[in-house]
């Protein structure tokens, strides 16, 4: 056996059906697709969410409200959160590579501190933004707030 005389199994290749090409060949006349209509036309694509003429749902549900295309989405990560990261690790800074490295927020993510929960340990912390609650309660702890 050698690669000259290879060949595919029996029955596994069939030749493609030629429709259209007159009554003999048993797929002419119509051409498989039936009679009339839309999809028996030549070039036919349907539109996304065409429903046959009926109004589309898209056109039947009433729009409301409208997206801020300018609206900046944060991760939020509260002080609690930064309370246990602080005596988990023990380390005083806390910069967006600490957070990511820890699992809090993704490398692609702003960052946004929140003041829910307890802070006791005097940190110094660097993130997108901050609510004035965290501020606060940074600050009353002797710690620096840095806004990238």
């Amino acid at each position: 056996m050698d690669l000259s005389n290879l060949k595919p199994a029996r029955g596994s290749v069939r030749q493609r059906k030629r429709i259209g090409r007159g009554e003999g060949s048993g797929a002419g006349d119509t051409a498989t697709r039936g009679h009339k209509g839309a999809k028996s036309r030549a070039g036919f694509s349907r539109k996304a969410g065409f429903e046959g003429g009926q109004m589309p749902l898209a056109r039947r549900v009433p729009k409301f409200g409208f997206k801020n295309r300018n609206r900046v989405e944060y991760q939020p990560v509260n002080l609690g959160t930064l309370q246990k990261l602080v005596e988990s690790k023990g380390t005083d800074t806390i910069d967006l590579n600490t957070l990511i490295s820890n699992g809090l927020v993704s490398k692609n993510e702003k960052v946004k501190v929140l003041g829910k929960g307890k802070l006791n340990a005097r940190i110094n912390i660097s993130a997108h933004a901050f609510s004035e609650t965290a501020v606060k309660a940074i600050e009353a702890n002797g710690g620096t707030v840095n806004r990238i």
